[in-house]
């Protein structure tokens, strides 16, 4: 069975992250049980770090700072803040396109096509999660992080973009286990630009990124606000 297009949800203010968690666990429930549609989530979170399956506790070098969670998603630690948009993705890859893999590689074609709206061009690496920029004096930064979860083949987490948040919050981790590099934002690489134009970035390239996954026409608008490890 191949579902209609998903629902979209969108933030204006801070999702406190355990709840956020809550609703993605009790929706993915659903999804798998075919009682609700797929779901896009664009949302935000008060300054926190999280700990993927694979996060070295050494790694969290101010545990103290800023709260941190331990989630279920794949990857090392990486810090969620304000000035940072998050896009939790709630698919149903079975009835779609069961490759996790593919799955992944769609995320990152997303992060690049909506930077590319903003004349940033955002690439990956080998060896190296995430989603990549040459900055203008040389050397490389980080500006996007994937996390996947995958559920009975319903994906959790997802994709998060630097906008402009407060990149010293960075000090206190070392972002996603790669010491040698840092991280950067559209603010920092010069593209000042609004919440909602990322948003709207994001809502226009998706069906683009994932049409592997038949989201190549995506339906419906987005609403208001309302409220890689693979599980068998």
């Amino acid at each position: 069975m191949i579902r209609n297009a998903p629902e979209w949800r969108i933030d204006d203010d801070p999702v406190d992250y355990p709840a956020a968690v809550a609703d993605m666990d009790a929706r993915v429930a659903v999804i798998r049980n075919n009682a609700a549609r797929e779901l896009v989530w664009l949302t935000s979170h008060r300054p926190l770090y999280t700990a993927g399956a694979s996060a070295d506790p050494a790694e969290l070098l101010t545990p103290d700072r800023f709260p941190v969670y331990d989630t279920g998603r794949g990857g090392k630690h990486t810090y969620h803040g304000p000035g940072q948009r998050i896009a939790y993705v709630m698919l149903d890859l079975k009835a779609r396109k069961p490759d996790v893999r593919a799955y992944v590689h769609a995320l990152e074609d997303w992060a690049i096509l909506t930077l590319a709206r903003f004349a940033v061009r955002g690439e990956r690496r080998e060896g190296r999660i995430g989603i990549w920029v040459v900055l203008p004096g040389g050397g490389e930064a980080k500006i996007g992080a994937i996390g996947v979860r995958v559920r009975r083949w319903v994906t959790l987490h997802g994709l998060s973009l630097n906008i402009d948040p407060d990149l010293s919050h960075y000090a206190g981790i070392v972002p996603c286990g790669i010491a040698e590099f840092g991280v950067t934002s559209l603010a920092a690489l010069g593209q000042h630009v609004e919440m909602a134009e990322v948003d709207m970035a994001l809502r226009d390239t998706f069906g683009e990124a994932f049409a592997a996954f038949g989201l190549d026409d995506p339906e419906g608008q987005p609403v208001g606000s309302a409220s890689f490890s693979v599980q068998s």
